[in-house]
């Protein structure tokens, strides 16, 4: 094997980051077969048709995974979260998946997932100092 040198990048790049994830993505595939990859978006608009939050998630080896839902402040009580959630989870069950995860930190909205059917299932503290990053999941 050739000489291997470890550099520290002050500023990496997404290349620098491709370099890493595509072998590692690769490796994954060869062990696990198809990721069923695919991005999945629900948007809120006002009357002019901006977007002004929503739900994003990925459905990744049979999981749905809800990387971010933001309802602004002035329209939380009217359940926009919940039918954010509820929809997401639909198009999860649909595609077959076995759950959904997601994460939220302790000053966001912890009860709220509970309140949605959501197990907690892990933690981790002083993220950020202080307070904690929450983890949920509902399986199907």
């Amino acid at each position: 094997m050739p000489p291997v040198t470890v550099s520290i990048l002050d500023n990496p790049s997404d290349d620098d980051r491709q370099a890493i994830a595509n072998p590692l993505l690769a490796f994954n595939d060869a062990k696990t077969g198809d990721d069923r990859y695919e991005p999945i978006g629900i948007m809120l608009r006002d009357e002019a048709g901006e977007a002004i939050g929503g739900l994003w998630a990925k459905l990744y080896y049979d999981w749905l995974f809800v990387e971010l839902l933001f309802v602004p402040e002035s329209l939380r009580g009217e359940k926009l979260g919940s039918t954010l959630l509820t929809q997401a989870e639909q198009i999860a069950r649909e595609k077959g998946c076995v759950g959904v995860w997601l994460d939220t930190f302790s000053f966001q909205a912890p009860g709220f997932y509970e309140k949605q059917g959501y197990e907690r299932f892990g933690s981790l503290q002083d993220y950020p100092r202080g307070k904690e990053r929450v983890f949920f999941r509902k399986v199907f």
